[in-house]
């Protein structure tokens, strides 16, 4: 079928419109196509930083209150306190020694205080107020061993205490000798000084110095060992710097009490038996 002549002048205009209409056809197909195989461009947020605990500022360690040390001049003054109250020391000692460290104890002991042995401040400020401790019998010469408190007084013809010693005695343990199951224990009441062996004497239990027997096998020796708590097998250990003077200080036939909190049967023998004396089996 031709085409009129109204058409035939038309024709490049229909033309055109009919390659722009093609055209956007075309466009509007490919943004479909695009549409339908490209993915979406998806926004994406970042991620935030991993947020880290902030390092706690270490606090400053605090300072421990330390006493300072005690001068030179108050060591010897703790001395001077100590032997003016009747404490043993060793006179030519020098410095904080073993003498003094024994004092310190019976007066820690006598006070009722911890046991320590130590010298601080505390207890030089004691010492400048303390007392001489009283005997139990203060009528006549005589020794005393105090059991609860783990002390010995010497005491003069006028009943004053003149010498104070620390001593350990008998632990309330029980032990064997010779086939025989004991108990340690440190007889109480009044007894006498029997026997005296000058210097070392080897037993069975070990080694006494300077021992005065009072009772059977108990005596009163210098050990190296004098713990502030009882630990001997019955006996009664001082000191062993104090062991010879005091040797020297009661002869035969000196007076010793023993007193505690309970009464204990005298019969009760200790562990320092001397086997030349046939009495005592």
């Amino acid at each position: 079928m031709g085409l009129s002549a109204m058409q035939k002048r038309r024709w490049p205009e229909l033309k055109l419109r009919s390659l722009v209409s093609a055209g956007l056809l075309g466009a509007m197909l490919l943004s479909t196509l695009q549409a339908q195989t490209i993915p979406p461009t998806v926004k994406t947020t970042p991620s935030p930083a991993p947020v880290h605990p902030a390092t706690p500022t270490p606090k400053p360690t605090p300072k421990l209150n330390v006493r300072p040390k005690l001068s030179e001049a108050e060591v010897n003054e703790a001395k001077t306190l100590l032997s003016n109250l009747g404490y043993w020391l060793q006179p030519e000692a020098t410095g904080q020694d073993a003498s003094l460290r024994h004092a310190l104890t019976a007066f820690q002991k006598v006070e009722g205080r911890a046991r320590t042995g130590v010298l601080t401040n505390e207890e030089l400020q004691l010492l400048r107020q303390a007392q001489r401790p009283k005997a139990l019998e203060p009528t006549h010469s005589h020794i005393e061993i105090d059991l609860p408190r783990q002390v010995l007084f010497v005491v003069d013809a006028t009943g004053a205490v003149q010498r104070i010693l620390p001593v350990s005695t008998g632990s309330g343990a029980l032990f064997t000798q010779g086939g025989r199951t004991r108990r340690a224990v440190t007889p109480t009441g009044r007894f006498k000084v029997r026997r005296k062996i000058a210097g070392w004497r080897k037993s069975d239990l070990g080694l006494l110095y300077y021992p005065s027997y009072i009772f059977a096998g108990v005596a009163i020796h210098g050990n190296p060992a004098v713990p502030a708590t009882p630990a001997s097998h019955g006996c009664i250990r001082i000191p062993i710097f104090a062991a010879k003077e005091f040797f020297e200080l009661t002869p035969v036939a000196t007076e010793v009490l023993i007193h505690g909190d309970k009464a204990v049967n005298i019969t009760t023998t200790g562990p320092c038996k001397l086997p030349d004396d046939k009495s005592k089996k």
